[in-house]
């Protein structure tokens, strides 16, 4: 039997079923081979193949905007229908024939709804880890590798990592939205960043999934957009930046699914 150190409980769990979309706030989930079940399963993508991003906000910040949500679980298999709750309150499914063309008038470009990646996908971001000096600065294309992830398929975040960046700049509202995790840690009064010794890790989550960390998630301007009841904040990303490499929370890669729930412990496996 490996030794198991106590990490803390899972606090929250989130899905967004539509890449740059707001998501779902869940209480139990399935965890698959692919990461969070649902998660990501749609998005958008221009004639150009670039895949809608809240990386790029005067092209694709309606959809930063728009909240997409399951109306039946996923299972983990193929991709099932969302309904997008657009800016004005419109609700579309994204099985509709009409979703392309509304999304592509709300847009004020063409683009379509893809459950599969093309070739070659691209994502267009500025440069990470610093906020972008104005709205027309430099954009990198990154190729997109693991479907319609930037990196990682499962994004963890602790309460440790938001309570030591609300230290550091207590003027900031660093709520756990901005940074888009799947899986929300209680760390149960552990202080620091603590997730910068978890790569490379393996972790159980409840009775039966195991996840291996891969690398801490450099920020990028995302976390600083205006979203719901949060203002527009540089200093979220500059105080990461400043002080922890632009770091906020880890990737993981799945090494065993099942159910995880809200409450399960969250333990290193150390053998």
């Amino acid at each position: 039997m490996p030794r198991m150190t106590r990490l803390g409980t899972v606090s929250a769990l989130w899905r967004f079923p539509v890449k740059a979309m707001m998501g779902e706030q869940l209480n139990r989930a399935l965890i698959t081979a692919g990461g969070l079940a649902g998660d990501r399963d749609w998005a958008l993508i221009d004639a150009d193949n670039h895949i809608g991003t809240g990386k790029i906000p005067r092209k694709w910040g309606p959809l930063f905007s728009s909240r997409a949500r399951y109306l039946e679980e996923p299972n983990g298999e193929a991709p099932i229908a969302a309904e997008m709750t657009l800016p004005d309150g419109e609700r579309v499914m994204t099985s509709a024939a009409e979703a392309d063309a509304r999304l592509s008038a709300l847009l004020g470009f063409e683009a379509r709804l893809i459950t599969e990646a093309p070739e070659p996908l691209k994502l267009e971001s500025p440069p990470l880890g610093k906020v972008p000096e104005s709205d027309d600065g430099e954009i990198v294309d990154f190729p997109v590798i693991n479907r319609f992830f930037d990196l990682g398929s499962l994004h963890l975040l602790t309460t440790a990592t938001l309570a030591k960046l609300r230290e550091l700049s207590p003027g900031t509202t660093f709520d756990a939205r901005r940074f888009r995790p799947n899986i929300i840690v209680d760390t149960e009064g552990a202080s620091g960043f603590v997730e910068n010794d978890w790569p490379g890790k393996v972790i159980a989550i409840g009775d039966e999934v195991r996840i291996k960390v891969m690398m801490p998630t450099i920020r990028c301007v995302v976390t600083t957009l205006a979203q719901d009841d949060l203002p527009n904040d540089p200093s979220v990303l500059k105080t990461a930046a400043e002080h922890n490499s632009a770091n906020v929370g880890v990737y993981a890669a799945v090494e065993q699914g099942g159910t995880v729930r809200r409450g399960d412990s969250v333990e290193l496996v150390d053998g």
